[in-house]
């Protein structure tokens, strides 16, 4: 089994940062990619940004663009997002995703792609 540990969410004003971690542990698996979603109450789990694991390749959703970095360590299983100049409706449980490798590519951006999530973390801005 495989376990997601995030932290980094708390509560900031408009425009500050924040930055969330996600560490991975468990049985040895081969990642093809890591990513961030949020999901208010009552909606669906939206996506936020994701990376691929051996080559580094950023995605992000529109909202975020030039305003949050997702990055990873590989040495230590962790991925990272950066969340600058946040605002109001960027509230919300953040969780992070792992992606194995399938023998047919799913997309990064979609929750069906992925196989593990880690339990949330709640990001608050206030305005």
């Amino acid at each position: 089994q495989v376990q997601l540990v995030e932290s980094g969410g708390g509560l900031v004003q408009a425009g500050g940062s924040l930055r969330l971690s996600c560490a991975a542990s468990g049985r040895a698996f081969s990642t093809y990619a890591m990513g961030w979603f949020r999901q208010a109450p009552g909606k669906e789990r939206e996506f936020v940004a994701a990376i691929n694991w051996s080559g580094g390749s950023t995605y992000y959703a529109d909202s975020v663009k030039g305003r949050f970095t997702i990055s990873r360590d590989r040495a230590k299983n962790t991925v990272y997002l950066q969340m600058n100049s946040l605002k109001p409706e960027d509230t919300t449980v953040y969780y992070c995703a792992l992606q194995r490798v399938k023998p047919i590519r799913v997309p990064v951006t979609t929750t069906r792609g992925y196989d593990y999530w880690g339990q949330g973390t709640q990001v608050t801005v206030s305005s």
